[in-house]
């Protein structure tokens, strides 16, 4: 069967949140899950658009890339490119706050105060508008599972990738991953330690079958 070729938007890396010019809150994600999905998107012959946090990697072939810094960047990019879109996929690690104020100049140690004052940021995935969306849930132990399932609920999403990212292989910086697609419709299906190149060929690939099915023809097993 002959695949449509989409138009794909994808977030990845993580956001800075600056509390000063040289000060910021931020997280340990490299960017390399997103970076593979776009990759293999392209590769695949899709029209990408990747939406980067600071991160050291180069563009994947075929790739447009946009650069951001803060949350609130990505949440501007990623809703500009995901209205013409027919699937984001939202890998990047946003930071759920950020200081309520941004100093002009650095703060010195004798006039910061032990309590920092934040403010909420956007929720891009919830708020951006697209067709089909993906979602990633990054855990820390428990039941990483259950709480994709309600991740995918809330947020009206296709499905959720996600992992445990304290698991030996499955961090953040890793080549490796170990995931369990989290689908709206309840299924759950876990996958084996792969490389993250791995993942994200079963991540496109069950856009691709999404995308036959919202069309009405074809079967879940039908692309190759």
């Amino acid at each position: 069967m002959h695949r449509k070729t989409l138009k794909v938007v994808v977030t990845a890396g993580p956001t800075r949140e600056f509390l000063d010019p040289v000060r910021f809150l931020s997280n340990p994600s490299t960017g390399k899950m997103g970076f593979a999905v776009a990759a293999e998107a392209a590769r695949r012959g899709h029209e990408v658009v990747l939406v980067a946090g600071p991160v050291s990697l180069p563009t994947p072939k075929g790739v447009r890339r946009v650069d951001v810094v803060s949350a609130r960047d990505m949440m501007r990019e990623t809703a500009l490119a995901a209205a013409v879109a027919d699937a984001l996929v939202a890998t990047a690690a946003v930071a759920d706050w950020r200081p309520a104020r941004c100093a002009k100049a650095k703060l010195k140690k004798r006039d910061m105060k032990p309590v920092l004052r934040l403010a909420r940021n956007p929720d891009v995935l919830k708020s951006v508008k697209c067709p089909l969306k993906v979602g990633f849930a990054a855990e820390t132990g428990g039941d990483f599972v259950a709480e994709a399932a309600r991740k995918c609920r809330e947020k009206k999403l296709e499905f959720v990738v996600a992992n445990d990212v304290t698991e030996k292989g499955s961090g953040f910086g890793t080549d490796t991953n170990r995931v369990a697609f989290v689908f709206h419709d309840g299924r759950v299906e876990r996958l084996p330690l792969m490389p993250k190149a791995g993942v994200a060929r079963r991540i496109v690939r069950e856009i691709e079958k999404a995308t036959v099915l919202r069309r009405g023809v074809g079967r879940r097993d039908a692309l190759p």
